[in-house]
């Protein structure tokens, strides 16, 4: 990867992570395709999104999150180690974690959204039974 952005840390450590997993630069089919969604004419004409492919596994990734080519260029190497390594850890990897962590969290707070109405309509019948005439 080129000089950009970027520090030389991060480049480093991306290069690093890249030689663990056995990706090689070689092995990388990039070109740069024009953007597209919102933001006008300039997005329309300038080639800022990155298209990767890496041939041994067969694995595409099309990047698009900044307007910067060279930090697309980075986050879709990214976005491709992590996808490897998801692959090859399975459930361990860092992504699967995290989703785990949020599918748990809402499942919790439905928990809590089910007993704090259950709570509500108590109190509610509780005004109800108030209301009822009382006989001595």
């Amino acid at each position: 990867m080129s000089e950009g952005v970027l520090g030389s840390a991060k480049r480093d450590q991306l290069q690093a992570r890249m030689t663990t997993l056995g990706i090689a630069e070689a092995d990388l089919i990039e070109k740069f395709v024009q953007g597209s969604g919102s933001g006008g004419q300039k997005i329309n004409k300038t080639s800022s999104c990155v298209y990767l492919k890496h041939a041994p596994s067969g694995r595409e990734i099309k990047c698009q999150k900044t307007r910067s080519l060279s930090l697309n260029r980075y986050y879709a190497r990214v976005e491709l180690c992590e996808q490897i390594e998801e692959e090859i850890l399975g459930e361990k990897s860092k992504r699967q974690q995290e989703i785990e962590k949020i599918r748990r969290q809402k499942r919790r707070r439905s928990r809590k959204q089910r007993a704090k109405m259950l709570d509500d309509k108590h109190k509610h019948s509780e005004k109800k039974d108030l209301r009822k005439a009382v006989e001595f």
